[in-house]
């Protein structure tokens, strides 16, 4: 009860506003200088457990690259080699143990999606009519934006997007079963030099295409 009048007083409420604050600014920031970029990863998938079992995690690495508008790649090396590579046009997804790529539509896969919150949008104007955007409170020493998809038709529930300053440092995705993804950047570098070829895929021969 204490801890709830607590919350509740003008004082807490005007700290956590003024430490949120950031996190709208900071997205804002991002996207309108940070035109291409590149990190490396480490995503951590979090499913809720079944009765009588213990939570379970998987952890996997990589790196990422984007440029605006509309181009990205997700390499993830281990434990598993898989691409997701997006051309401006064609969203690829290559899974190479099962030696299959998928092929989609650029426009229709990356709507509502957090690649289009980190990579993909012009500007801020060009998130908020996919998302409701708000400021979360700090922690972990970042400022955190939430961001809400207004259609509801996806498996996305919400993405919180964590900066330190003006620079990607982590993101928190949470589907509509309650499975929650972490990444988190590091050696992030902005504004880097990319070759077209970075944002090129060509499927592997032998590979089995799915278009869809």
């Amino acid at each position: 009860m204490l801890l709830k009048k607590l919350i509740a007083g003008i004082g807490l409420a005007a700290l956590v506003a003024s430490a949120s604050a950031g996190g709208l600014e900071s997205l804002e920031a991002f996207v309108m200088n940070a035109k291409s970029g590149r990190a490396e990863f480490t995503q951590t998938v979090t499913s809720p457990p079944k009765e009588g079992q213990t939570v379970r995690e998987k952890v996997s690495t990589g790196t990422f690259e984007f440029q605006r508008p509309g181009k990205f790649r997700f390499d993830y090396k281990k434990p598993f080699v898989q691409n997701i590579v997006a051309d401006g046009e064609t969203l690829w997804l290559f899974d190479a143990d099962l030696n299959q790529v998928t092929q989609r539509k650029q426009a229709q896969a990356l709507g509502s999606t957090p690649a289009a919150l980190i990579a993909s949008a012009p500007d801020l104007k060009a998130l908020q009519a996919d998302f409701a955007l708000e400021s979360a409170p700090e922690r972990d020493g970042l400022q955190w934006v939430k961001a809400t998809p207004k259609s509801r038709d996806g498996q996305l529930q919400s993405v919180q997007i964590g900066f330190q300053g003006d620079s990607l440092a982590a993101l928190e995705i949470l589907d509509s079963f309650g499975q929650k993804s972490v990444l988190k950047f590091a050696k992030v570098e902005v504004n880097a030099s990319l070759p077209a070829s970075t944002f090129q895929f060509k499927p592997p021969a032998g590979a089995d295409v799915v278009r869809q």
